[in-house]
């Protein structure tokens, strides 16, 4: 419907031409005003309108404007569509008590005698759509008033019934104007299929029949209207009281009651690309801890399977050719220790992955050696190159070297460096025993998610010395907030 006049307020049952008098605009705390037939002061608006039956519009002839109808094209005659005037549409703006605003709009023309009546939601989509669900047990049930729009389909499961949605336009109507408005659509094309003798119109005419008769509430009969826009209502005379006739139910709208209604899914908010140090090495400058000389220091976060990430280190210095290399926890102090036992009998449990941290000391009851905390550093390598690592500690300290050294005292370390070399080869069976109080030391289980029959992995509790050696104690997680001095 398009719109080619000007906007001017009138009163309702005014003549075609637009009213001088302005209608008096509602009071400044209420923008509608409710439905009410004793409001003397309620207007609509008209707008001269293009009748979309007749086609009666403006057109210029012979160098003055006419109103001329474009039914002429069907051999009218032009002087009898001349200085007609348009359709006209009439929109009000109101509020349905208990429910919510909306605009309705009214089409007449003079000219071929057409009309048309919608309403419209002044307002939003809902969140959810709605159903109501009325069961219709009287006459006085026909005159609750109804708003359908567009979107609602009507339903009345007795009669195996249903007005699809978009197949009628909105509309403020009872519920006997519902019925009258499907039996007025069936009828429309009856006389057509009646000359056509269709085998359907005689079905459509009986059906015509049983829908008459839901008008003079002869039985029950359940009255469903489903909204996914939730902008439908079907009165309550009871309100604010429940009323027991009639059941409401809001529900989430589906995928396709979405598109349905056009509506498209926000786009999830960009997020900002983050850097994803798993797979870049990053590299900073440092100083050789032997030569001085600069040097630079890689550093790559790792991912170790059925474990944790840590962080790796390494050194290389090109003016001496020192290298180091160092392991870091990459994740918080576990809120258990662990003990790991491995029962070494073959030389293929020296391809083991290992992580030794810091804060774990390693044990082997077969050599009665013990390797404290700290000593060694952090480590990521196999059992192998921890074994070797620890021999070469061990059978390379300067203090058990040289012309002062006990004869009995290398006798036991050449011992020592033979049963570890018998270990590494798999000639000789041991224990090795990690202890972490932090628990962020890992030995590869082979046999991984199965358990490891050679393996024991036990968590346990710290005591309040290891606590203390970690420096847990005086550690405050919670509340330091409000212990905080205030800083000047």
């Amino acid at each position: 419907m398009a719109a080619s006049g000007a906007v001017e307020p009138g009163p309702a049952g005014a003549a075609v031409a637009p009213s001088p008098a302005p209608a008096r605009p509602p009071a400044p705390d209420h923008l509608f005003r409710p439905i009410s037939a004793e409001d003397e002061e309620q207007q609509p608006t008209e707008i001269e309108s293009l009748c979309m039956n007749c086609y009666c519009n403006v057109r210029r002839g012979r160098g003055r404007e006419s109103r001329a109808c474009a039914g002429t094209s069907r051999g009218s005659d032009p002087a009898s569509c001349f200085l007609l005037h348009q359709g006209m549409t009439r929109l009000l703006l109101t509020k349905i008590p208990f429910f919510r605003e909306i605009i309705v709009s009214s089409f007449s023309c003079e000219h071929c005698g057409w009309n048309n009546t919608e309403i419209q939601s002044a307002g939003r989509i809902q969140d959810q759509g709605v159903r109501y669900t009325l069961s219709v047990r009287a006459l006085e049930d026909m005159n609750r008033e109804v708003v359908k729009t567009d979107s609602a389909a009507t339903r009345i499961p007795e009669l195996d019934f249903e007005i699809p949605a978009f197949s009628q336009k909105g509309a403020l109507t009872t519920v006997e104007g519902l019925i009258t408005r499907a039996i007025s659509g069936l009828e429309q094309d009856q006389p057509a299929r009646r000359a056509n003798k269709d085998a359907t119109a005689e079905r459509i005419d009986e059906f015509i029949v049983k829908l008459k008769k839901l008008k003079q509430v002869a039985s029950p009969f359940t009255l469903i209207i489903d909204d996914p826009s939730g902008n439908s209502f079907v009165e309550n005379p009871h309100a604010p009281q429940k009323d027991d006739a009639l059941v409401i139910t809001h529900y989430n709208r589906t995928r396709q009651q979405e598109e349905m209604l056009g509506l498209q899914e926000e786009a999830p908010a960009e997020k900002p690309e983050e850097e994803d140090l798993r797979n870049e090495v990053l590299q900073f400058n440092t100083n050789c801890p032997e030569c001085s000389a600069p040097a630079q220091t890689n550093m790559k976060l790792v991912q170790i399977p059925h474990f944790k990430e840590v962080i790796i280190m390494a050194t290389n210095c090109e003016n001496c050719g020192h290298r180091t290399n160092e392991v870091k926890s990459g994740g918080a102090v576990e809120p258990l220790g662990t003990r790991i036992t491995l029962h070494i009998t073959d030389a293929s449990d020296m391809t083991r992955d290992l992580l030794k941290s810091e804060t774990c000391s390693v044990e082997i009851p077969e050599l009665e050696f013990e390797l404290g905390m700290a000593v060694l550093g952090g480590k990521f390598t196999t059992l192998e190159g921890l074994l070797k690592d620890i021999r070469e500690l061990v059978t390379k300290n300067p203090f058990t070297l040289g012309d002062s050294s006990n004869p009995g005292q290398m006798e036991k370390l050449q011992e020592f460096s033979q049963k570890m070399d018998q270990i590494i080869e798999g000639n000789m069976k041991a224990h090795f025993i990690m202890d972490d109080p932090a628990g962020n030391s890992y030995l590869q289980n082979v046999y991984a998610p199965e358990d490891d029959p050679e393996m024991k992995v036990e968590r346990y509790k710290r005591t309040f010395d290891q606590n203390e050696e970690l420096g847990l104690n005086d550690m405050k997680t919670e509340g330091y907030e409000a212990g905080l001095a205030p800083q000047r």
